[in-house]
């Protein structure tokens, strides 16, 4: 058993703190809205996030950010990608040289191009060996109903990425080990983006053929930008890459699916925003990785066009028609 400390009360945090909690660990969630930390210390619920959803008696919750630090030296970090930074430097102040951090962001940060343990080791000065993350295909709504589900835990050091996998590890949460950090979280910066271009295609009634193409082809993509990268292509289609792609781009609950649709349907950013209230983290990080791909000279039509949708270059129906002119080329995921 060990202690905890989850920095997030959304829909994701709230999961794996109940996730947690069923591994037998003693688990705060910090909070910002006082209703919601309320909600969860008085009922057990955060019917805001995950209506549905009783949760763990044991799992407390807090608005006091020194208190949810000085809980424990272990913290999980479930805030949205972007906003990443300037919450770590809020937070640096509590820092020890023992803590250790486990991120479960998805995404680039838009205005360094970074890796999400690349801002968390950069903002907190803590040694690779000290950060692990959680990736794979772990829709939260799915899991906090205590749905079969796996994923993998990937750090540098190999035991810290096994001490994660026993913390997480239930009789409903399988978790996986791996050393490729970037590959792990390249792919679940990638997937967001593959899942708009799938809900683009959804909500411009293209059917499954037109589907399979995206996801497979934005696999293609995500391969080669970890081998340019010197990262395990093969992670590409591991939990972490296809497993997480493919129910991000099939399921009508992936925030990121939801957004594309939304956008293929309406062909306005503005509409969709308007209408889709939740982040989908692809949309940000759409350009951030382009632009990393381009670094190490990657072709990546998918993403590119992804990009230049949701920065209304392009509509919906030319990115379509766009990605059916490129030229075709042998099919290879290392080149």
């Amino acid at each position: 058993m060990s202690r905890i400390s989850v920095l997030g009360a959304g829909a994701w945090g709230t999961t794996l703190a109940q996730v947690l909690s069923d591994a037998e660990n003693e688990v705060l969630i910090w909070g910002r809205r006082q209703e919601v930390v309320t909600e969860i210390n008085q009922f057990h619920t955060n019917y805001k996030y995950l209506p549905e959803v009783q949760l763990h008696s044991k799992l407390m919750a807090t608005m006091d950010e020194k208190a949810a630090f000085a809980y424990s030296d272990l913290y999980v970090l479930a805030i949205p990608a972007q906003n990443i930074r300037e919450k770590l430097r809020d937070w640096k102040q509590y820092v020890k040289p023992e803590t250790r951090v486990i991120s479960t962001l998805k995404g680039i940060e838009l205005t360094t191009k970074k890796r999400m343990t690349e801002v968390i080791q950069e903002e907190w000065g803590l040694p690779l060996n000290q950060i692990a993350l959680i990736t794979g295909p772990n829709l939260a709504s799915e899991l906090a109903l205590r749905q079969p589900a796996a994923a993998v835990a990937a750090c540098t050091d190999i035991n810290f990425a096994t001490q994660v996998q026993d913390l997480f590890t239930t009789n409903y949460y399988r978790v996986y080990t791996s050393t490729d950090v970037v590959g792990c979280e390249f792919a679940g910066a990638i997937k967001n983006i593959v899942a708009i271009a799938v809900g683009m295609a959804v909500g411009m009634d293209l059917g499954e053929n037109t589907q399979a193409m995206l996801m497979t082809r934005g696999s293609n993509e995500l391969a080669r930008l970890c081998a340019a990268h010197h990262a395990d292509p093969l992670s590409a289609l591991g939990l972490a890459g296809m497993g997480d792609m493919i129910a991000s781009c099939g399921s009508p609950l992936s925030r990121n699916r939801t957004f594309g649709e939304v956008l293929g349907r309406t062909g306005s950013m503005r509409q969709t925003r308007d209408l889709v209230a939740k982040t989908a983290e692809g949309v940000a990080s759409s350009s951030a990785a382009v632009e990393i791909a381009h670094r190490v000279g990657v072709e990546v039509p998918v993403l590119e066009a992804v990009a230049d949708v949701v920065n209304e270059t392009i509509s919906p129906r030319e990115a379509i028609k766009r990605l059916m002119e490129i030229s075709v080329k042998a099919e290879s995921f290392t080149k």
